[in-house]
């Protein structure tokens, strides 16, 4: 939805991208910016005030905004990937040794459905239960076992709230779907983000295996053979735009599975697109490669989108990269009465 903004409804949206990341609130409502047509932010924030959507840690055991079905369905396929990270990525699996891990669960199961908890508030309680363990660690490793999604207000459009945490079968009032698979989960990213290696399938999901799923959905996909000679996986009708499409300016925000959905992502990160990954920064896509880094600054008058260039834009570019820019701060500034697209040498303070 990159080539054009499409007049989808919000809910569908989120399902066809398998998902928004979530780690800054308003990222969601950015990535949807860029590609719906008339996209209203309360369309997004009514969806997480109604609980038909929800933030919590999915693909890559980062933070995501799904639908309440999704949430059903994608978590118990990617447990997995929660438990890797936990004992093999994060330092607080540490904090577990000598711990009855399935009593700190149905402990702080009931602390989280009691109500919802910050981790700072579950730390005295964790520490009083055991004394002997780091409490603050205990805190964050409950974060990985349980399926728990950050409540409202955090993430509305507008609010500010506290990261706190509840589970979500008591959150949404309704079970896991355990019969979900990664097939159907995949066939999805491939909808969305293909034609992939299955390098890229792992990438994006964190979950192993994927190899072995691709061979099982082989016969109901069709395959290709990229410059380098690697196989690429795609569903039947899938979308092959001519290399010769132009692709119009588009501004993505700071996290962007567009961005990082790929163990390949030579197809989307332009080599000279130094520090693209750094932190408080978004992307915008120049003819669908990055050519910029951009982030919002409001500490003076007026609101000023600030656009770092990777490389020289032509005149052309220049105009369409400040057009497309004014946009999106009206879009994120909208009470501001003046507004900014400036540019500066990449890297300078």
């Amino acid at each position: 939805m990159l080539l054009r903004r499409r007049r989808v409804a919000v809910p569908d949206a989120v399902e066809r991208l398998v998902g928004l990341q979530a780690q800054v609130p308003r990222d969601p409502y950015v990535a949807l910016w860029s590609r719906l047509d008339r996209f209203r932010p309360e369309q997004l924030a009514d969806l997480l005030a109604e609980r038909r959507a929800v933030r919590m840690g999915l693909l890559r055991a980062t933070l995501h905004l799904v639908t309440a079905r999704d949430a059903l369905s994608l978590r118990p396929i990617l447990e997995p990937v929660m438990q890797r990270t936990l004992y093999g990525q994060s330092p607080f699996g540490r904090a577990l040794d000598g711990l009855d891990v399935d009593e700190l669960k149905a402990f702080a199961t009931r602390l989280l459905d009691e109500q919802p908890r910050t981790r700072a508030e579950l730390v005295p309680l964790l520490g009083e239960r055991w004394p002997d363990h780091d409490a603050a660690d205990l805190s964050y490793a409950a974060t990985y076992l349980l399926p728990l999604v950050q409540v409202t207000p955090r993430g509305i459009w507008g609010t500010k709230g506290r990261s706190a945490f509840a589970t979500v079968e008591h959150w949404l009032g309704r079970p896991f779907e355990e019969t979900a698979t990664p097939d159907e989960m995949v066939l999805r990213y491939l909808v969305a983000f293909g034609p992939p290696t299955p390098g890229d399938v792992r990438s994006w999901s964190a979950l192993g295996g994927m190899r072995d799923v691709l061979e099982r959905l082989r016969p109901r996909l069709r395959t290709f053979r990229d410059e380098r000679g690697r196989e690429l996986f795609d569903v039947p009708g899938g979308p092959l735009p001519d290399p010769a499409t132009a692709a119009p300016v588009r501004f993505l925000p700071e996290y962007d599975n567009v961005l990082l959905g790929h163990d390949d992502r030579s197809r989307i990160v332009s080599p000279d697109a130094k520090g693209w990954a750094e932190i408080g920064w978004g992307m915008a896509l120049v003819d669908g490669f990055t050519a910029a880094r951009w982030r919002m600054e409001r500490a003076e008058d007026p609101a000023t989108l600030r656009v770092e260039p990777f490389r020289t834009f032509t005149r052309d570019e220049w105009a369409n990269v400040t057009d497309e820019g004014g946009r999106l701060l009206a879009f994120l500034a909208p009470d501001d009465a003046s507004r900014e697209v400036r540019f500066q040498p990449f890297g300078r303070a």
